[in-house]
């Protein structure tokens, strides 16, 4: 099963480029949000209290590229096909998506119309697997605090 997710906001363009997927036979579920398009030939919601059945489920997973379900589906283990979402003011998911397709972590799908090629590729790619950086706000937060004598107020 394809699992297509475009999180809270709106990728109508992804919605329709995935139910095109099911219109071809692909088994696929789409996870829509706030968009306007309602797929005609794929499953879909538009929220769920947790997309972790859906992974569980999927074979090969499509979405934009959040870099939070970007994360948490890498540290899945699951294939990623990442798509930008142009609407985004800053175009900061073309930096997310970059970054982890230089890494090898996904196969980033910059063109809808390749979409059904990406799928492909993401599902028989050996994809290298995300270990998510070591986090230092502790330490970091120690040193700040550590600056300031005991008994005086912030």
């Amino acid at each position: 099963m394809i699992f297509v997710t475009v999180g809270t906001t709106e990728f109508d363009a992804l919605v329709q480029a995935a139910d095109q997927l099911a219109a071809a036979g692909e088994d696929v579920v789409i996870q829509s949000g706030n968009g306007l398009v309602e797929p005609v030939h794929a499953r879909w919601f538009r929220f769920a209290p947790s997309l972790d059945p859906y992974y569980e489920l999927a074979d090969v997973v499509v979405t934009h590229g959040g870099l939070g379900t970007v994360s948490e589906v890498l540290q899945r283990g699951l294939p990623l096909v990442g798509v930008s979402n142009p609407d985004r003011y800053d175009r900061h998911q073309d930096q997310i998506l970059q970054a982890m397709e230089n890494a090898g972590h996904l196969v980033w799908c910059r063109d809808l119309a390749d979409l059904p090629e990406a799928v492909e590729q993401a599902a028989r790619s050996k994809l290298v697997p995300y270990q998510p950086p070591a986090s230092r706000i502790g330490a970091v937060i120690r040193e700040f605090l550590a600056c300031f004598p005991a008994n005086h107020a912030l």
